[in-house]
C-alpha cells in the first residue's frame, strides 16, 4: 500500500475536504483538534467507523456516531528561544506573555490556519466566559497579546526558524513539534503553564465516500494499535490517547509529561460550537489592533 501524505494546517484540511465533498479525493483525515473534527462531522465530511481500540480512549475523545476518535493528545505550551531567553526568564504562565518586557518579541502561528492556536484562543475566550459570563474579557486579553505580537507566522516551521534567529523570543506552540525541533538541534525551550495546559484531542477519521474506504479503515485501525501508538511516541513525540498502555512500555518523556503537566479544564464542546465565529471576530476586530 502506498500512502500519499498531504501535510497542512487543520483548518486548511477542513476547507479542502469541504470543497471536495461532492467528489472526495482523500480517504483519511488524520490530525487536528476534535473541535474542528466536530465541525466536519456536522458538515457530513466523515463516515462512521469504530476501530477495535475505541474503548481504550476516554469517552469525551470519541466523536458522535463513531465519526472520529482521538489518536494522540497534543499539549500547547509556552515556547522560547534558549539563546535569547534563559529558563529563569522564560514565561511561566499565560499572563506572563503580557509582561512589557516581551512587547514586540512575541511570535504567533497564524490562528486562522492552525487548529492548535484556535484551541488556545478558544481556551482564553472560554476562560473569560467562566469569569464574566461573556466573551469580552477573553477578547480583551487577546487584544493585549496582539499588542505584544510582532508577527503571525504562516506555519510552525517558520515560527521555529524565526525564534532560532531571534526575530522573536517567545511564543505558544504544540509540544510534539517543539520536541522534534529540539531533536534536530534547534535551541528551543518550553514551559507547561502553571495555571493549566490545554491538551488538544488530536483526532482521526474516515472521509465520507472515501475512494478507498477499506484501506482507510485499516489505516485508522493501525494508527490506534499499541504498536503504532508506541512507535509514534518513541519516534515523533506523540502523546498516546490510549489509556491502556502499560507505563513501563512508554518512553520516559511521556511519563514525565504525565507527571509534570497540569491539564487545563476546557469546554471543548463549547469551542466546537462557537470557535469558528470567535475566530472570525478575532480576525476582524483584534488582529493587529492591539496597543502598540
Amino acid at each position: 500500500m502506498v500512502v500519499r501524505w498531504l501535510d497542512m494546517g487543520s483548518q486548511e484540511v477542513y476547507d479542502r475536504l469541504q470543497s471536495e465533498a461532492p467528489n472526495p479525493q482523500a480517504d483519511v483525515w488524520f490530525g487536528g483538534p476534535g473541535t474542528i473534527f466536530a465541525r466536519g462531522a456536522r458538515d457530513s465530511l466523515l463516515q462512521p467507523f469504530r476501530p477495535t481500540w475505541a474503548d481504550a480512549v476516554a469517552p469525551h475523545e470519541r466523536g458522535p456516531g463513531d465519526l472520529y476518535f482521538a489518536a494522540y493528545l497534543t499539549p500547547a505550551v509556552l515556547l522560547y528561544a534558549t539563546e535569547g531567553v534563559t529558563a529563569e526568564q522564560a514565561p511561566r504562565d499565560w499572563e506572563d506573555l503580557l509582561d512589557p518586557q516581551w512587547k514586540g518579541r512575541v511570535l504567533i502561528r497564524d490562528p486562522l490556519a492552525s487548529g492548535t492556536m484556535r484551541a488556545v484562543w478558544g481556551m482564553i475566550i472560554e476562560r473569560g466566559i467562566k469569569t464574566t459570563g461573556d466573551t469580552a474579557a477573553g477578547f480583551a486579553w487577546l487584544r493585549r497579546l496582539d499588542g505584544q505580537t510582532k508577527e503571525y507566522t504562516l506555519n510552525g516551521t517558520l515560527l521555529n526558524q524565526k525564534l532560532v534567529r531571534q526575530e522573536g523570543l517567545i511564543s505558544i506552540w504544540d509540544l510534539p513539534d517543539i520536541l522534534l525541533s529540539r531533536r534536530d538541534g534547534m535551541p528551543l525551550g518550553y514551559v507547561f503553564p502553571r495555571s493549566g495546559t490545554p491538551v488538544i484531542e488530536d483526532a482521526i477519521g474516515v472521509v465520507r465516500s472515501a475512494p478507498h474506504a477499506a484501506v482507510a479503515r485499516a489505516f485508522v485501525e493501525w494508527v490506534g494499535s499499541p504498536e503504532a501508538q508506541l512507535l509514534a511516541a518513541r519516534e515523533v513525540f506523540r502523546l498516546p490517547a490510549r489509556r491502556d498502555l502499560p507505563d513501563d512500555s512508554l518512553p520516559p518523556w511521556v511519563r514525565a509529561v504525565r507527571r509534570d503537566m497540569r491539564v487545563a479544564e476546557v469546554d471543548w464542546d463549547l469551542l466546537a460550537l462557537h470557535g469558528n465565529e470567535w475566530m472570525r471576530w478575532w480576525d476582524e476586530h483584534v488582529r493587529m489592533k492591539g496597543p502598540r
